[in-house]
């Protein structure tokens, strides 16, 4: 089998997580973050899933992304629909999961060269 050299290499790559946060190129992180492939990641002020608001997503939106996964903490959640109402104005998908499924799946979509932002919430970490 022939080895190939990854691309992801310089973007943002989720290399590891667990209950108390996340690892982006080998940095472990505490708290909410949000970042996209080509965007290192940066702390997002929603220190729990009941905590967002349309101000969250607004800052989201931002970002001009394709897509939005939404790692929703532990477990699965799902978001109101008007929290997220300009980004699907604007054909924005955005996917709710709990943050292991989120962080694998930003990791496929990067791979594949799409836009993806993926928004964290890490409850209980310290934004910094």
């Amino acid at each position: 089998m022939k080895l190939h050299p990854s691309l992801t290499k310089q973007y943002q790559t989720v290399t590891g997580y667990d209950q108390t946060g996340v690892e982006i190129n080998a940095q472990h992180y505490d708290h909410s973050l949000i970042m996209l492939p080509e965007t290192p990641a940066r702390a997002w002020e929603a220190p729990t899933f009941e905590s967002l608001t349309e101000a969250h997503f607004a800052q989201i939106l931002a970002e001009e992304p394709d897509v939005v996964i939404l790692g929703t903490g532990a477990r699965q959640r799902f978001i109101h629909p008007r929290l997220c109402a300009a980004l699907t104005m604007r054909r924005i998908g955005v996917e709710c999961m709990d943050n292991q499924a989120a962080c694998r799946t930003y990791n496929i979509l990067m791979g594949e060269g799409r836009k993806v932002l993926l928004a964290l919430v890490i409850e209980g970490g310290s934004a910094r």
